[in-house]
């Protein structure tokens, strides 16, 4: 097995189709079969499953695709460590990250991060939760920050950095009494994102683990911040965590409203591979966020209360 030929397979595993596999690595049709063929001969088993629809992997070519993923991510890191190691590189480090979390957690700590360790550069994607375990997965991204889904993965190794409060928000017109029990809350409007984003599962969970029936969603939004305007206009109530309502706050679009029970939480961890050598712009990153990336108190994100 060499890194091409890891590249071609995992290239077919994407696509299901050879032909747009083909397209992404740069080969012809029939060279792509050729490197696919000469590989389960290596391996002595069928990899894809052909038929007219397209290609699937077989129950071999699944197991492959683990094995394939990480030796490739091996083989990059190894150019890395010895590329630096040689002076021949620049020193990078790629963080992947929920709009908000960046926004308003992470930004003055790489601001500080920059200023202590001007050689390394720094580079932010912003995308959704699930994205950002996949990019992390493939190696795309270095370290993600993200809420806890109290999901368990070998291959990564989490940190815990802060418990971040829930807050429920209403509108600046609200005018109601606060509901003084949760299960009030059951038959309340609520604004929240798509199921499978971290902030629903956040929003899911706070109801189950008060074992009340989570709220009908009379909107769903692709953003919290989106979620943030909505309930500023009226359109119902938001659980959202609090470091996404500092300028609404500060701007008196929102109140928040007291949560009648034990206020739910979510924690904020920061995600990397396991290596065997972890890359040195990583390590001091690492570092910088063990001992410099405490929790966010800022004076504005102080909401006024109702009730």
């Amino acid at each position: 097995m060499n890194p091409r030929q890891l590249k071609t397979f995992l290239a077919v595993i994407r696509h299901e189709n050879l032909t747009r596999a083909a397209a992404e690595v740069n080969l012809a049709q029939s060279s792509l079969s050729d490197q696919i063929q000469a590989l389960e001969e290596e391996l002595g088993a069928e990899l894809f499953l052909r038929s007219r629809q397209g290609v699937i992997a077989t129950p071999a070519g699944a197991v492959l695709k683990a094995y394939a993923e990480e030796i490739l991510a091996l083989n990059e890191e190894a150019k890395a460590a010895i590329s630096a190691a040689a002076g021949n590189a620049e020193q990078s480090v790629t963080l992947g990250t929920l709009e908000t979390i960046a926004a308003e957690r992470l930004a003055p700590w790489l601001s500080l991060f920059r200023k202590k360790n001007p050689d390394v550069g720094l580079k932010i994607k912003i995308g959704n939760s699930g994205g950002l375990l996949a990019q992390l997965q493939h190696g795309s991204i270095d370290v993600a920050f993200t809420f806890d889904r109290g999901q368990q993965d070998e291959r990564f190794l989490t940190r815990r950095i802060c418990s971040e409060p829930l807050v429920l928000i209403a509108g600046r017109d609200f005018q109601a009494r606060p509901p003084a029990r949760l299960a009030a809350l059951s038959t309340a409007p609520f604004v929240a994102t798509e199921t499978g984003c971290v902030y629903r599962h956040l929003f899911d969970t706070a109801f189950a683990e008060a074992q009340i029936a989570a709220p009908s969603i009379v909107t769903e939004a692709d953003s919290i911040a989106t979620i943030v305007r909505l309930v500023a206009s009226g359109a119902g109530f938001g659980l959202v965590p609090r470091l996404a309502v500092g300028p609404a706050a500060t701007l008196g679009n929102v109140v928040e409203l007291p949560w009648p029970g034990e206020p739910p939480a979510a924690s904020l961890v920061m995600m990397w591979r396991r290596r065997r050598v972890q890359p040195p712009a990583l390590t001091l990153l690492l570092q910088s966020a063990s001992e410099e990336l405490s929790p966010l108190r800022p004076a504005d994100a102080r909401l006024r209360h109702a009730g």
